[in-house]
């Protein structure tokens, strides 16, 4: 079962690949700052998650006007999830989260997910400023897609 609200999150460094290269993206950074939303998906290059993250890019203003980060994780390589960013045109950050600790320390990790591993399983959480969980959402099954209207209202809420 994902953390709850109320939870501190914890925190992370991973990989993301930039037009730079490599950097590090820590959560952290983002505490005292501005709102924080966690989307985990289970696998780039899937329908379910190509349709979520392409969604989420065309309404990305819905969250950066309110002075939230968004970010996407899952237990892809850096690699992959540019590849498959730059194909769809997905515009949020996506990170990499290989080893799953993250995965793992939010709860949501999926078992063997079509029987070829574990991954991350579709999750949403908004983080606010403190660095505190104030929506904590996971799906019922891979294919299901997070209340996107609570994400954005429990935003509102706490930026």
């Amino acid at each position: 079962m994902a953390l709850q609200i109320g939870v501190h999150a914890p925190d992370f460094t991973l990989k993301s690949l930039t037009s730079e290269g490599l950097i590090d993206v820590t959560l952290s950074k983002n505490f005292g700052h501005k709102a924080t939303v966690l989307l985990f998906f289970p696998l780039a290059f899937t329908d379910v998650c190509t349709a979520e993250l392409c969604d989420v890019t065309a309404g990305l203003s819905a969250f950066t006007d309110l002075s939230a980060d968004v970010i996407g994780i899952s237990v892809d390589s850096p690699f992959a999830q540019n590849a498959w960013a730059q194909k769809e045109k997905i515009g949020i950050r996506l990170v990499s989260d290989l080893d799953k600790l993250t995965t793992r320390s939010y709860d949501v990790l999926f078992p063997a997910l079509a029987g070829i591993g574990d991954t991350s399983a579709r999750a949403a959480f908004v983080i606010n400023k403190e660095g505190v969980i104030v929506y904590s959402e996971q799906t019922p099954s891979p294919k299901e897609l997070p209340d996107f209207a609570k994400v954005k209202a429990a935003l509102a809420e706490n930026v």
